[in-house]
């Protein structure tokens, strides 16, 4: 069934007051362009709580706990597009380059990445699938953590079954190792390397769940979300990723999205031909962030 959202009475400065709260809550931004969209988005919400207005809505999310209603809020916003080897050569250099300097400095200990937000799950798997390839599970403690704020995604991810449209870019000679047919148009992940990966649900402007997640981590991939969000909301991520990460630490952002504008921890390094930002070692308050000379390949 489908509900206009005019017809809830989602115009004016409910529109605007509606926006700026999901800007609080969910750091997702919307412009006036959108605003149509994202009432039409959540109609069916409003009146599934049994609502006759946007206004009743926003008061039950403005004065409310509600998790599992934000979940919702979420579910109806996120735009889940991804797909298996998406933007690979980030991923290659974070395997080929920042991994065995990580192990080598660990002596041993857990080497912790974090994949936020993973939609429904394409991305940790495809660096599961890297690491696996070069062996890495065989001589190193590694964990990844794969989170999104949309439960739905997380469903998604932690079922494992995928169409064929998330394996437009992974080669053919990967899916038939890492995957099994699950009827005639979709593929389950093996179970050896599902267990790899650890799904939670977790809103990224939520400071307590961010830095809890981002403690110790050393490699964080945030890619592609950041377009979604405002630069405040960035900042305001970015900064509770800087206080919480291991030093050195490794930020991985999408192609299309940069940090260069805002002033953070994180310099931005060519490392084994991708781009990453890296808080260094010597990082011990906010500053601007610097491009490292085209083609450095440090670490350090």
């Amino acid at each position: 069934m489908q509900f206009r959202a005019d017809s809830l009475g989602l115009a004016g400065s409910v529109t605007t007051i509606m926006a700026e709260l999901i800007h609080e809550r969910l750091g997702l931004s919307h412009d006036a362009s959108q605003f149509d969209q994202m009432g039409e988005r959540l109609a069916p919400l409003v009146v599934a709580r049994g609502l006759s207005s946007f206004i009743d809505y926003y008061y039950v999310l403005k004065y409310s706990d509600d998790a599992g209603e934000w979940g919702k809020v979420m579910d109806a916003l996120a735009i889940p597009e991804t797909y298996f080897w998406r933007e690979i050569d980030q991923l290659r250099a974070v395997v080929d380059r920042i991994v065995p300097e990580l192990v080598q400095r660990g002596r041993g200990r857990p080497i912790r990445i974090w994949s936020a937000p993973c939609a429904s799950g394409e991305e940790p798997l495809t660096l599961a699938m890297l690491l696996n390839e070069e062996g890495w599970f065989d001589r190193a403690p590694l964990e990844i953590t794969a989170s999104d704020a949309s439960p739905s995604a997380i469903a998604k991810a932690r079922a494992g079954v995928y169409g064929g449209r998330a394996f437009r870019s992974l080669p053919a000679a990967m899916r038939e190792k890492y995957f099994t047919a699950a009827g005639s148009t979709q593929w389950r992940v093996s179970p050896d390397l599902q267990r790899r990966v650890c799904y939670d649900v977790v809103n990224l402007v939520d400071d307590e769940a961010t830095g809890r997640h981002a403690d110790g981590v050393p490699v964080i991939f945030c890619r592609n979300m950041f377009i979604y969000f405002s630069d405040r909301s960035i900042q305001h991520v970015v900064s509770v990723f800087a206080r919480a990460m291991a030093t050195p630490g490794y930020l991985c952002l999408g192609a299309s999205e940069s940090l260069m504008r805002l002033s953070t921890r994180f310099e931005l390094a060519e490392i084994g031909g991708a781009f990453v930002y890296v808080k260094p070692e010597s990082a011990d308050a906010d500053r601007p962030t610097t491009a490292h000379p085209a083609g450095a390949e440090s670490l350090r």
